[in-house]
């Protein structure tokens, strides 16, 4: 079934375009939210009479990507994930995570955008790709940084942790006079 976009369709076309696409495709996702006209004489003479309109509208959201590239590249993320010795995680930053992060700073945009391969799972910086729009990507800094490994739970209240050392390093001495009486 041939149809008209109304709006940019990701891995389909953008604004305008005549595409071809599966019948159930069209009738049950594009068509009914707006994305789409069918391919028809009347919707050919709308859309060319629009095409102006289209052209603009089509800048615009251009111009919104461009600036929404800015703000999210002025962006840096940063997890606190437990690591090994070598560097390595763990468990993983995953996609998911990004994007609950990138939430809880106000920034809104689909999980589809976001691209990530594989799960990140090692330490350093980090380059995510996102797609804003057909024509403007923008690359977000995803920092990953190692958890400090001193557990809270073990030092004792107002203790630093060099006294709790030297605490536990007089309690093993102390066992091991009682082990040798």
């Amino acid at each position: 079934m041939k149809v008209v976009l109304k709006e940019d369709v990701f891995k389909l076309g953008s604004l305008g375009d005549e595409v071809e696409v599966k019948g159930g495709f069209a009738r049950n996702f594009l068509i009914p939210q707006g994305k789409a006209l069918p391919l028809t004489r009347e919707n050919i003479k709308q859309i060319n009479h629009h095409r102006s309109l289209l052209a603009k509208t089509r800048a615009d959201a251009i111009e919104q990507a461009k600036n929404f590239a800015k703000q999210l590249e002025e962006t840096q993320l940063v997890f606190k994930m437990k690591s090994g010795e070598s560097g390595k995680l763990f468990g993983s930053v995953t996609q998911k995570h990004v994007y609950d992060a990138l939430v809880e700073q106000g920034i809104n945009l689909d999980r589809k955008q976001l691209s990530l391969s594989n799960p990140i799972k090692s330490l350093g910086s980090h380059v995510l790709a996102v797609k804003l729009h057909s024509e403007v990507n923008a690359d977000l800094v995803v920092k990953v940084t190692a958890e400090a490994e001193e557990s809270k739970d073990e030092l004792a209240e107002g203790e630093t942790p060099e006294e709790s050392q030297e605490t536990a390093g007089e309690s093993e001495e102390s066992t091991a006079t009682e082990a040798t009486e």
